[in-house]
């Protein structure tokens, strides 16, 4: 408790926009991030005087099916059982009806998103990007491996965050995951048209349109381009990835081994891998510690 020679006058309090129902969490006007479902804000835990995200969903883009809104609902009660030390932490959820909207609380990674990070930071190894991959692929696994299985559906690099002071990276957004059955199918179309899976937009798929996505994860880490940057409509996007033709950035990656190990994420279907069996694949178990930068701008 603070003594009241030391608390803080209202003037040097900084306002929070609005209250969790608990009065635990509280949101800053600080807008994070902003996806096609929900917004990102900054906010605080007042319990225990940490950073933490504030997830807002606006319900109303669902008003015409409230099926989707209980689905959502239920998946995201399930996420906060998931632990994980590589897949954000969510700490709590609830509707508000008056506003309309569904909002989650996540814990706040001091770097931000790996895209944002990567760009900032050009001078990257080859072993950077390969320790950054296998944390990617062991949360991909726990996911994966779950009971029941959950499908992320939406991995890309603005969804994966990082810790930049111990190179920690985690698995979010998790807003938009399926949860499926023992078939491990599912066929809703969701998710970010550059690193969607083309049976994805089938669909009729499973948790390797996850590895999918993973692949075209690495491929921007490695080149800084957004697959399909060339394409400027979802239309061109799609046309191309359902006739298989590879994105451009594909020719800027050098390196002939990590090349091999992109396409081998984004093949077809079948002959994609596993996140357990590509964690043990020789060219992420291959470590250099006199690696040069793999970018240099």
């Amino acid at each position: 408790m603070l003594s009241e020679s030391s608390d803080l006058s209202d003037q040097d309090k900084e306002p929070f926009v609005e209250v969790d129902p608990s009065g635990r969490f509280g949101r800053y006007s600080d807008l994070l991030g902003a996806g096609s479902v929900k917004k990102v804000y900054r906010a605080f835990d007042q319990w225990e005087g940490t950073d933490v995200a504030w997830n807002q969903v606006q319900l109303g883009r669902f008003s015409n099916d409230p099926s989707v809104i209980k689905r959502l609902q239920a998946e995201i009660a399930l996420l906060k059982s998931l632990k994980n030390e590589y897949i954000i932490v969510l700490y709590s959820f609830w509707r508000d009806d008056e506003h309309y909207t569904l909002n989650f609380i996540t814990e706040a990674c001091t770097s931000g998103n790996l895209r944002d990070y990567r760009k900032k930071h050009c001078h990257v190894s080859m072993k950077a990007l390969r320790k950054w991959s296998r944390q990617i692929l062991k949360g991909l696994d726990y996911l994966h491996t779950h009971d029941p299985c959950i499908i992320h559906r939406d991995l890309n690099c603005s969804n994966i965050f990082i810790n930049g002071n111990i190179g920690k990276v985690k698995i979010g957004d998790l807003g938009l995951a399926a949860i499926v059955d023992e078939t491990h199918h599912a066929h809703s179309v969701l998710g970010t048209p550059e690193y969607m899976a083309p049976e994805l937009y089938e669909e009729d798929y499973t948790e390797l349109v996850d590895i999918y996505s993973f692949g075209m994860c690495m491929l921007e880490m490695a080149t800084l381009d957004i697959p399909y940057s060339e394409c400027d409509s979802i239309a061109k996007i799609y046309k191309k990835v359902t006739a298989g033709v590879k994105p451009q950035a594909l020719k800027k990656v050098s390196d002939p081994e990590l090349k091999a190990f992109i396409e081998k994420c984004i093949g077809r279907p079948r002959a994609r891998p596993s996140a357990a069996e590509l964690i043990k694949d020789p060219f992420l178990s291959e470590y250099d510690e006199e690696e040069v930068p793999i970018s240099k701008f």
